[in-house]
């Protein structure tokens, strides 16, 4: 009787802390959010999106204001779409403009808000226009190989 009542105990505790570990590693991964907020959408369009995900922090001042909620492709403006939820305890000016930015040099990416300075607040439903498009680290490779073979083959590559 004694050895089951053991055996019952460590199975529960070792039940606990798969629980954990299994918490722990969709938190570390973005793919598990625990807000209990209420929150608003809104919309933006964007060039490029580059890697951003959905679930993605929508970040103002280093703060943790929303989340990105969905990504599609508008075949119509071939445009990416993105439909954040803000929190409702934050309110954003409707001339406020969003930035996709990337954590460190090769982590994940984010939103970033940056407040305008008109008096109406952002709403359900609204369409952010001001966007800056995700900067991709290839193209960036890409320009800099390109201006250097042009500087490369200019009037004086004739010359040596």
């Amino acid at each position: 009787m004694q050895r089951s009542k053991n055996d019952l105990w460590v199975g529960l505790f070792v039940l606990i802390g798969a629980a954990a570990i299994l918490f722990l590693a969709l938190q570390a991964a973005n793919l598990l959010t625990l807000s209990f907020q209420s929150t608003y959408s809104v919309d933006a369009r964007f060039d490029n999106i580059g890697g951003l995900k959905p679930k993605a922090a929508v970040k103002s001042g280093g703060v943790v204001v929303g989340r990105v909620e969905a990504i599609s492709f508008d075949d119509k403006t071939f445009r990416a779409r993105v439909t954040i939820a803000l929190e409702t305890r934050y309110k954003f000016p409707k001339d406020s403009s969003l930035k996709i930015l990337t954590s460190g040099l090769l982590g994940d990416q984010y939103i970033g808000i940056e407040a305008g300075a008109e008096e109406k607040n952002l709403a359900a439903g609204d369409v952010i226009s001001s966007t800056q498009s995700a900067i991709v680290l290839e193209n960036l490779i890409g320009q800099f190989l390109y201006n250097k073979s042009a500087e490369g083959a200019g009037p004086n590559a004739s010359k040596k």
